[in-house]
């Protein structure tokens, strides 16, 4: 698997995914999906744009445990994230189940960033 390239594809889709939505935002005026863009963007289109550039520049990085943890934890946690907010923000979601949900979803995050800090150390 190319990390780098994993990264950088997911990457380019969460951004044409946050430019639709921030474009119904502003046609429409509803903009109580605001949070669900922020995070779009900074999840999705700049870390993992971030992440799949750094990979690609220190290769080492990219064929670690580490490498393979932080990809598929941060394409985990992100997914679950987004859709959870999104749901919340739309209704959909109960926040008492969102409650629950999201801040798992966090720490799966995290513990995706404490692999890339981990190997971004030991290789960089």
């Amino acid at each position: 698997m190319n990390i780098s390239r994993g990264f950088l594809v997911i990457g380019s889709l969460c951004l044409l995914v946050g430019v639709l939505l921030g474009s119904y935002m502003g046609g429409s005026g509803d903009h109580s999906l605001a949070p669900v863009h922020a995070h779009i963007n900074l999840l999705g289109f700049t870390l993992m744009t971030l992440f799949g550039l750094a990979y690609r520049v220190m290769p080492g990085m990219a064929g670690t445990m580490l490498g393979r943890a932080h990809f598929w934890l941060h394409q985990a946690g992100a997914l679950v994230m987004l859709v959870s907010l999104f749901l919340m923000m739309n209704g959909q979601l109960p926040e008492a189940t969102a409650g629950m949900v999201l801040p798992v979803a966090e720490v799966v995050v995290f513990l995706g960033m404490a692999c890339w800090s981990v190997n971004l150390l030991r290789h960089a």
